[in-house]
């Protein structure tokens, strides 16, 4: 039995390389129970490449990345960035067939249910590529869920979304975490990132150049912001700057 402290996922010492490209350098973190763990970073710092090996979609050229789980798969929900849904076919639909993915049975009212709690009751037997951007980001979280997962993958998960829809989307999160999932997000967006994320990891060029909480990181940076943070920790800086400052 997994003990509470225990994380659910280990990565230790982990890199990966691209043909003579480093995209990921000597990586180490632990993703425990119950947190929101929100991964940042500039355009092609390796968060990309990160969730991939997380996921096990690739594997590392070294280090270990291990999963306290006897089947992962089960345990790991996705939502990508890009909705993927069943073209033609109902959220409901959608709901029913993914849950069959999984080899699980449920019944119409329990994935109504879910559907209700992801605010959307009313839209549930529409087609699905008529939902709005919005409701089709709810439904893919609805989809991500459906398994109840422990473990669960946002990427990007309210971009491109009107303020209402970021804070419905963002309430939602923030229900599942207070269910015990633990939530793995990347976003773009500091502010989202300041109201949703017990813990922040910085990505640049490939090596992880802070992590702590927000507020513990703009107090040992001397920030008033999330978004000053990110600018001063990505910062091109030579060696022997980032070793005084603490960042590599």
């Amino acid at each position: 039995m997994m003990k509470l402290n225990e994380p659910l996922v280990r990565v230790r010492g982990v890199s990966k390389r691209y043909g003579s490209q480093a995209v990921l350098t000597d990586i180490h973190l632990d993703i425990y129970p119950g947190e929101t763990v929100a991964i940042i970073g500039p355009n092609g710092a390796g968060k990309s490449t990160l969730l991939d090996l997380l996921l096990g979609l690739r594997q590392p050229d070294t280090g270990t990345i291990e999963h306290i789980s006897g089947d992962p798969r089960a345990e790991i929900g996705l939502q990508l960035q890009s909705v993927p849904y069943f073209a033609g076919f109902t959220a409901l639909e959608n709901m029913r067939m993914l849950a069959a993915c999984y080899g699980l049975r449920c019944r119409d009212a329990e994935l109504l249910a879910l559907l209700e709690r992801c605010g959307l009751g009313e839209a549930a037997r529409r087609d699905a590529a008529r939902l709005s951007g919005g409701q089709q980001k709810r439904l893919a979280l609805a989809m991500a869920t459906v398994h109840r997962p422990r473990l669960l993958f946002l990427d990007e998960p309210a971009a491109a979304l009107d303020p209402r829809a970021r804070r419905d989307i963002r309430a939602l999160i923030r229900e599942l975490a207070g269910d015990g999932a633990s939530i793995v997000l990347t976003s773009h967006d500091m502010e989202e990132v300041g109201l949703l994320a017990d813990r922040v990891i910085l990505l640049h060029a490939g090596r992880i150049v802070a992590e702590g909480t927000p507020e513990a990181l703009l107090a040992a940076w001397g920030a008033d912001s999330l978004e000053e943070l990110f600018l001063r920790c990505t910062e091109t800086l030579p060696t022997q700057e980032r070793e005084e400052a603490g960042v590599c």
